[in-house]
């Protein structure tokens, strides 16, 4: 039982800043690098509709990632929904609710029905058993995440997808770069697709990416990216328009050219917060064999010490984030669908009840990490103390 007049410790007190410290920061290239792009734009005037920045990107990113069949698009939620059209699934998509809200409203809005299956505790990715435990004759897919850029056990979910012929498709939003077993993870299933949104480890500003293994597939996709348009005269599927545009392409040519190193930043910073904060909080189990270090999430004792620590950093001039807290499934736009209520999530409402990402990005200070990780400590030592 909680002491409720029990005095606590003042948290080791931030400098004055000028702006919020947020849990993550758009990557920017030096702006005369931008501009150079920016001059070859104005001087051709063609602006959209594969032009040469997307063309060049896509060669780019082919030989970066390690796949063989990419599209650009411009935006990762866009790629999703091309995905799940162009496997042209039926009926039920077995998911995880411990996701961006993305993830579950593109199934909706391809007239699909979500049904989700808890998460593995370590390492906050969907739990292949459940999975199984879930298929019937209405489900078609399983779409999951590769959570923070965490790995699936993917070949567990392949093999399941397989004995049951399911698409599997991954959203690997976060999993720009990553590795399983020195291959890209986007190798892995039916489709992957990417989010290059401002705040991604990779960023076009806005825009992503589909990967596939199949090459009718992948054109498929890029007819339904631009409207279903085979020639001029020609217009062979209901598509819509998902075409990345030169503005976009340029900045992520700029941001490739410094991909590893920032990569190399982020992961000085997150094994610093893991060597301080080690014997405080719980991490992510992760997997891969190389990672992007895409977000520092950490779990807290229960609830109420994370929304403590969430309070203190904010008064410190720090913003973390809740991610992802409140399940999808307890929005409350969905449940008025009525179609959760029959869903065990324990573990996935346990761990985002406890959750909290971190402030982590290339250019944070180390000064500002550790005055991170004396707040967060000062907290935990207060609340366990007066427990």
């Amino acid at each position: 039982m909680k002491t409720s007049n029990c005095k606590r410790r003042t948290p080791i007190p931030i400098e004055k800043q000028t702006k919020m410290v947020t849990h993550t920061r758009s990557d920017l290239p030096p702006l005369e690098n931008y501009v150079e792009y920016l001059k070859k734009i104005w001087a051709s005037r063609w602006l959209t509709n594969d032009g040469e920045f997307v063309q060049l990107l896509q060669k780019e990113l082919k030989g970066y990632l390690k796949v063989g069949k990419l599209a650009l698009v411009s935006n990762g939620t866009l790629a999703l929904h091309l995905a799940l059209r162009a496997c042209q699934l039926r009926g039920e998509v077995i998911t995880t609710p411990f996701t961006f809200a993305a993830t579950t409203n593109v199934i909706l809005w391809e007239r699909l029905t979500p049904v989700f299956v808890d998460i593995d505790p370590e390492t906050f990715n969907i739990d292949p058993e459940e999975v199984e435990r879930k298929i019937t004759e209405k489900t078609s897919a399983i779409l999951a995440v590769h959570v923070y850029g965490n790995p699936c056990y993917v070949e567990k979910l392949q093999e399941i997808a397989s004995r049951h012929k399911l698409k599997l498709i991954y959203d690997a939003a976060h999993a720009f770069g990553v590795e399983y077993k020195d291959q890209s993870v986007l190798n892995f299933g039916d489709v992957s697709t990417l989010s290059f949104h401002a705040t991604k480890v990779f960023n076009t500003i806005e825009g992503g990416a589909i990967i596939c293994r199949d090459e009718k597939m992948l054109a498929k996709m890029k007819l339904l990216r631009n409207h279903g348009i085979k020639s001029e005269e020609e217009v062979v599927v209901p598509g819509t328009n998902a075409k990345m545009d030169e503005f976009k392409a340029a900045m992520g040519l700029c941001n490739l050219k410094t991909i590893d190193e920032r990569i190399q930043q982020r992961k000085r910073l997150y094994e610093h917060y893991r060597q301080k904060l080690s014997r405080f909080v719980q991490f992510q189990k992760v997997i891969a064999t190389k990672y992007n270090y895409a977000y520092m999430p950490v779990c807290f004792e229960d609830a109420e010490e994370r929304d403590r620590a969430y309070s203190e950093l904010v008064k410190n001039g720090i913003k973390p984030r809740k991610y992802f807290f409140p399940l999808t499934t307890n929005h409350n736009y969905f449940n008025k669908m009525d179609m959760v209520k029959r869903y065990n999530l324990e573990q996935a409402l346990d761990v985002s009840s406890r959750v909290l990402c971190l402030p982590l990005y290339p250019d944070l200070e180390i000064e500002t990490v550790d005055k991170v990780v004396e707040i967060v400590k000062s907290v935990i030592r207060n609340t366990r103390t007066c427990s």
